[in-house]
């Protein structure tokens, strides 16, 4: 089973893509390579956002109690 990356690990990652893009030393095939995983880590990265904002909001709504409990 392959490991998660944690955000921070996959805006380092899409950091490092952007910065390959922005030299323009890539391919053409290089580069949609490149662009198409910095899509893939954008996409996690803000799933991964969406899944936090959804936890703390849950966090929040306990009536001023606060509780954790996970979401689906």
């Amino acid at each position: 089973m392959e490991k998660e990356n944690s955000f921070e690990e996959n805006i380092k990652d899409l950091e490092g893509i952007v910065t390959e893009l922005e030299k323009g030393n890539l391919n053409l095939d290089e580069s949609m390579k490149k662009f198409e995983d910095g899509m893939k880590l954008s996409k996690e990265c803000s799933k991964m956002l969406q899944e936090a904002e959804k936890k703390i909001t849950i966090l929040l709504e306990q009536n001023g109690t606060v509780t954790e409990e996970d979401f689906e």
